[in-house]
Parts: C-alpha cells; structure tokens; sequence
C-alpha cells in the first residue's frame, strides 16, 4: 500500500483517479492546485504524485522546478490532455519518472505507479545499504564475545525470541540486526523502536499504527512498526520502560500475531519475529511490579548478555582503529596513528558509556589532533582527565558544576595548545569564535590576564 497524492483541476479526474488507487489498496489524497500541492507535499509524506501539467495559476512543470528547488525527492508522474513532446521532455529534465497522456487507462496507469513504487523501493534500499557498509560491523577478539556471536550464529536461523542484555552503548542494536541479517528473514525489513524515547501517549500509535482522524493531528493513516516489519524483524529497545498498559496490550499481539490500528474497527495479521533488550534487570521489574510476569515469561527465552568494554580491554586496539578508519572516511580526513602510549591510556579508562563513548572519544581525538594521537591527547580528551579537573568534576558539585569545571579545564589547556590563539582554538573545540568567547566569560575564563601573563 502507498500513499499518492493527485493533483488536477478537474473534479472528475480528481474522483474516477482516487476511487481507482483505493480499489487497489492505495491511500489517495487530492488537491486540485499546484500551490496546495505544495502545502501537502511539505506537511506529509507521500510515496508518490500525480500531477496534472496544464492548471490555472501555477502549472505542474512549475510544481517540479519547486519541488528540485526546495531539494524533495519524491517521485512525481504527470498527466496531460495536451501533451505534446516538448512538454514530456521538459518534464523528465525537471525529474518525472513518466508522462501519460490522457484519456488514462486504468490498467496502464496502475502499472505505472507499481513501476514507480518498486523503483522507489529499490533506490531506498541501494541508499540503506550505502550507508551500512562498515556502520553495523561488530568488531571483537576476545573470548567473551566470541562466545555472544557463538550464541547469535546458534539462535538466528530459529523464531526463538531473544532478549539482549547489556549496559548502555554495548552494542544491543548491532546484535538484534546481526541476528536478523543471518536469519531466514534478512530479506525482510529490520524495523527499530526505542521504547524508552517515545511518549507513552504515543507509543501505541508507533507500535500498531493509527487511522486518519483517529486523534488530534491523526492527519493520515500511520502504518506502525509492526505492520512496517512484517515478514521481517522488529527490534524493541529497552523494553523495561514500556509502560504497563502497553506491556498488555504487547502481551496480546505476541499471542495472536495481529494488530489493530488505533482508530480502526478490524484486526491486520502480521508475521514478525520480535527481539527485545534492555538495559535494566527484568526480573527485579517483575518482582516491583512495573513489568508484567506473563510479558517477562514470552520475551525472555533465549537471553544474550554482552559484556561491558571494561571487560574487554583487549579489544580497544581493533576498535579503535576500526572508529578511527569509519570516522576518517565520513569527514574525508587523513589517517591518524594512535601511538601505542594513547592505546594504553584508553585501556586503562573505565568506559562507563562503552562501546559508544569509545567511538565518540575516537571522533574527538581525531578531531584534536594535528598530528599522531599520544596519551597526552587522550588524558585531555576523556572525560575523567587526570589532574585538577578529574579530581573536581570527579568528587564535589552539582552535575551542572562539575560539567562546567571540566568545560573550563578543556578550554584553558586548547588555549594553552594554541597560544592563545581564539580562532584556532575555536576551530579545535568544533565552537564558532563568538560562541567560545561567550563560554569564556560564563566560565570566568579571563583571556586579558592569560594574554598578559597572569
């Protein structure tokens, strides 16, 4: 199913065109104007147009050259009763994918926007697959995640239901997509949810989808991520903070492997293979009260625990280098080296964010560094910087208080680096120069006395 919006100053056009694409399942919407066209096209999305060329006002060749100019891609076909060749290939130079002249042909038409959709679908994928290549690799050496791939390469070829276990920034998501590219499914969507980011009055909707007018700003119909998984793979993200109601609700369509939309009046089947992780112990949820025990019986069958990266030391070296190659080719830098002395001081971090913070401390490195990467840079880049700072944002304050503290130190050792030099040093810190000079003075940092010596 695809949502089209047709645009024709023809009232008939408009209504034999909607009937015809809801017939064959699509959700069709209809303007008659190019400049509402517009308006929709901005505020909604639509998988597909249908644009007439010759309109009072403004024409459809017009609506292309604002849809180019405002950078949307959205495939658009177009209509005309006066159609002539000039006109379709000025048409397919401003972005159209066909152009059919009328009286249309139900038949014809309809073969055209399944040609369309499928080209559509084919681009997004080349487009996922771009960006994946090296995003969603796991890297490890170490015998405790050799023996978690052991287990993922075990369960993923079955329908088992899985639940990831593991601190914050382990690695929970490149797990559940593991399990999903190495399973019968990997052909099918992978669809995520955090459940811990989504409003609970919303969650819902985002789970099983809505109707049009089903509530205030409902303007569309919403196919949720069950129904966008299925024959796929759904992957709920910290499942311990799914609200009750929802946990119930939950429960229900694990049993019964269907939906209902909120709004709607029937139930839609649906075949998903649902992983679930968490950060939180669930057992001790059911023992609160705050997680349902039938819930907790259905989703924990075959549990994965990673372990921390403070447990996997002996694994920075290969993740360093493979952040620092990722980080390198998205921002087109040169190559750094990480001296074997920064490699140690990292080693000796504790990680509290894991994984995660070791790629956005890459990033940072890199990004400090004129040259090799030593320990030096990485005692400055880490959060628990040895010294004064470490020791005051370690043991004494408010979070706000100790965020400034460490900020002040950061700053005062980039000027130190750089002379005293703001541009560089704004340049360094990824500030604009008004912006570092704002911070400054909030932070009490007097660039007058360190310029005079004092």
């Amino acid at each position: 199913m695809a949502h089209l919006l047709i645009v024709d100053d023809d009232p008939n056009t408009l209504a034999s065109l909607a009937r015809a694409f809801r017939l064959a399942g699509h959700e069709a919407t209809v303007c008659d104007n190019a400049a509402r066209a517009l308006e929709l096209v901005k505020s909604q999305a639509f998988d597909m147009m249908l644009s007439d060329v010759v309109m009072p006002g403004k024409d459809g060749l017009a609506l292309l050259e604002d849809l180019r100019a405002l950078g949307i891609a959205l495939p658009v076909v177009m209509i005309s009763g006066q159609a002539n060749i000039e006109m379709a290939v000025r048409a397919t130079r401003l972005g159209a994918l066909d152009f059919l002249e009328k009286p249309l042909s139900t038949d014809k038409l309809l073969l055209t926007v399944d040609n369309v959709l499928k080209l559509k679908r084919l681009e997004d994928e080349n487009r996922d697959l771009r960006q994946r290549v090296g995003k969603h690799e796991i890297v490890y050496s170490g015998e405790r995640m050799q023996r978690v791939m052991a287990q993922v390469d075990r369960v993923a070829a079955s329908e088992t239901r899985v639940c990831i276990l593991g601190e914050t920034g382990t690695g929970k998501e490149l797990i559940a997509r593991a399990l999903h590219e190495r399973s019968p499914r990997k052909d099918g969507p992978f669809v995520t949810l955090n459940c811990a980011a989504v409003p609970a009055e919303l969650i819902e909707s985002e789970l099983f989808g809505h109707e049009k007018g089903s509530f205030t700003g409902a303007a569309s119909r919403h196919l949720g991520k069950f129904e966008q998984a299925n024959h796929g793979t759904l992957f709920l993200d910290e499942i311990g903070d799914m609200p009750l109601l929802m946990q119930a609700k939950l429960l229900r369509v694990l049993e019964e492997r269907q939906v209902e939309r909120v709004g709607g009046d029937r139930t839609i089947p649906v075949d998903v293979r649902v992983i679930v992780a968490t950060h939180r112990n669930l057992h001790d949820l059911v023992k609160k009260g705050v997680f349902r025990e039938d819930l907790y019986h259905r989703i924990y069958v075959f549990p994965l625990v990673l372990p921390p990266l403070r447990e996997r030391d002996g694994e920075i070296p290969p993740l360093v280098a493979h952040f620092a190659a990722q980080v390198c080719q998205v921002n087109g830098w040169k190559p750094k080296v990480f001296l074997p002395d920064a490699i140690q001081e990292l080693q000796r971090y504790s990680w509290p964010g894991n994984v995660r913070e070791l790629r956005n401390v890459v990033e940072r490195l890199l990004l400090l560094a004129d040259g090799a990467v030593d320990a030096a840079l990485v005692r400055l880049a880490l959060p628990a910087a040895e010294g004064e700072a470490a020791a005051v944002v370690a043991h004494s304050g408010s979070l706000a208080e100790r965020t400034d503290a460490f900020e002040r130190e950061q700053i005062l050792a980039e000027l130190k680096r750089n002379h005293q030099r703001m541009t560089d040093t704004a340049k360094a810190l990824g500030l604009e120069r008004s912006h570092l000079y704002k911070k400054c003075q909030a932070l009490g940092i007097d660039l007058r006395a360190m310029r005079s010596g004092g």
